[in-house]
């Protein structure tokens, strides 16, 4: 808490430098894990493969397994990064190996046989993203003062939307656009995947490039003065408890809100995921197509997430949540049911509208719960009790998909996470709503 509050004043160089990050990270986010990578491992590389367990199937157990590792890992490699004052190091080492591994991809061709490579790359992946996020994630309090937290939080948030629309229309236009066996102005070769092979290596240098100002300007952090031992897995857990049951102690509908918006974030997380590889393999969208549906998701995401704004400083941030949630929870049921690429643009796009104000206001709803002085612990056990819970919504979509044998049935999977977060967060008091 220490250097949350000896935060002064705040120099734009660091903040535009924390900001890229997010703008960079989007080459991981948009293009590897939902539009592009995860549907052309579904859809060309999982193509033929042997068995009764579809290729969507698997993305979904690899990315349970994934978020289950997320789960162990992240409160002792975030525990000691801050107690030791290695914040940017940790952000620094996990962003190199999520380029490594970014850059691997270029290995899996579209055959069966490279599914499993491309399985485990895209896990480990998402593992070294996720910790990675976990750490910069903290270094807001870097590069800001409590004052104009969420104003920064807020361009950060903004320059992930547009930094994803800006990749998806470059590699679309420049790899995927077109026919033939060739594709894009630069004419890549589409034998083998070689044109998508090739977007996940500028995906890799996208993220590295707008990455390094945040490794050169912005500060790291200096280590706690009442720096704690090395603790384990266990030990971190215990300490992540004791944290909860003393803030729960203090202030109980914090913690009820940090298990309610830990549930739905995880749905809301899984949309993203899984949304681009149902659009291709459910809904009949060409796979390059889908790029374009991901470029228009973006813009109407961000367009939710703006409104949500404007809606949020005359209603509260629990109204906007709740109403997001129940407009998911009802298109995602129509989803269900609907078939065909022109179906899937409307509701799928309604869907997108209402991503954005639930993730936008559900950060809002906890700095306004956050007593004073406490905003930085909260926003990391933000981040903890999202990750303990990062496996449910994928291994749900795996397992509805290999019972029902049809990827349509995962959307069963993300509904049940989406209600139970809704269900949890009903009897949540809003905060109280400061007079302008």
């Amino acid at each position: 808490m220490s250097t949350v509050t000896s935060v002064t004043s705040v120099r734009r160089g660091p903040v535009i430098a924390w900001g890229l990050w997010d703008w960079g990270s989007s080459a991981y986010n948009a293009v590897i894990l939902t539009f592009v990578f995860s549907v052309y491992l579904t859809d060309s590389v999982g193509k033929g493969l042997p068995g009764s367990i579809d290729a969507s199937a698997w993305l979904g157990y690899a990315l349970g397994a994934a978020g289950l590792v997320i789960a162990l890992a992240a409160p002792v490699l975030g525990q000691r990064a801050d107690s030791a004052g290695r914040r940017k190091l940790s952000t620094v080492v996990w962003t190199i190996l999520t380029v490594v591994v970014m850059g691997a991809l270029f290995v899996v061709r579209d055959d069966y046989t490279y599914l499993w490579i491309g399985l485990l790359l895209l896990s480990l992946g998402s593992i070294f993203y996720e910790l990675a996020s976990v750490s910069y994630n903290a270094m807001l309090v870097q590069v800001c003062s409590p004052a104009n937290m969420g104003r920064v939080s807020g361009f950060g948030w903004s320059m992930g939307y547009f930094g994803g629309i800006v990749l998806l229309l470059a590699v679309y236009t420049g790899l995927i656009a077109g026919d033939g066996d060739t594709r894009g102005l630069l004419g890549v070769p589409t034998e083998g995947g070689l044109n998508i092979r090739v977007v996940a290596v500028v995906a890799a240098v996208w993220f590295l490039v707008f990455a390094l100002p945040l490794f050169l300007r912005v500060p790291e952090v200096p280590p706690a003065p009442d720096r704690e031992a090395r603790l384990g897995v266990v030990g971190s857990y215990r300490k992540l408890f004791r944290d909860l049951a003393a803030l729960y102690r203090s202030s109980p509908q914090t913690v009820f809100f940090l298990v309610a918006s830990a549930l739905f974030r995880d749905g809301l997380a899984a949309i993203f995921t899984f949304g681009a590889v149902l659009a291709v393999t459910v809904y009949g969208i060409g796979a390059g197509d889908v790029l374009i549906f991901g470029i228009a998701a973006n813009v109407v995401s961000a367009a939710g997430a703006l409104t949500a704004g404007w809606l949020e400083d005359r209603t509260g941030p629990k109204p906007v949540i709740v109403g997001s949630l129940i407009g998911l929870i009802l298109d995602a049921v129509v989803l269900l049911f609907v078939s065909g690429p022109v179906n899937f643009w409307i509701f799928g796009l309604i869907l997108t509208l209402f991503v954005g104000p639930a993730q936008s206001s559900s950060r809002t709803f906890l700095a306004r719960l956050a007593p004073g002085g406490r905003e930085g612990q909260l926003f990391g056990l933000y981040a903890t009790t999202g990750r303990a819970v990062s496996f449910i919504a994928p291994t749900l979509f795996a397992l509805f998909t290999s019972i029902f044998g049809a990827p349509r049935a995962g959307i069963v999977g993300i509904l049940l996470v989406l209600v139970a977060g809704l269900a949890a967060l009903l009897p949540v008091r809003p905060p109280q709503r400061t007079p302008a």
